[in-house]
């Protein structure tokens, strides 16, 4: 897997620029720039700064298959998503979308 081409695809499912993700994850600019075109391989403190910005784990990043393992952060939203209404999903799901 390559780490580099990963991040960017996360990135862009997000439709996050590079500058997004500096926001996001508080990293350095020089430190993304790093690795979006140098191909620099972030150390594993980096990428679990930028997995906790994407909201996923070390494990997921690193997932080759579809049956990927929740954080606990995602168990819970998970939970709270069972016990509101459909009308309140739609709500949520506008929410979520308009943050993009």
């Amino acid at each position: 897997m390559n780490v580099t081409q990963k991040i960017r695809q996360l990135a862009a499912s997000r439709n996050w620029t590079e500058y997004r993700l500096v926001k996001e994850s508080g990293l350095p600019a020089s430190t993304i720039a790093n690795i979006y075109h140098r191909n620099t391989i972030p150390s594993i403190p980096t990428l679990e700064i930028i997995c906790s910005t994407f909201g996923i784990t070390l494990s997921q990043f690193f997932s080759e298959n579809d049956l990927i393992a929740l954080s606990n952060e995602q168990e819970i939203l998970l939970e709270q998503w069972a016990l509101v209404s459909p009308n309140q999903r739609k709500i949520l799901l506008d929410l979520l979308k308009s943050m993009h």
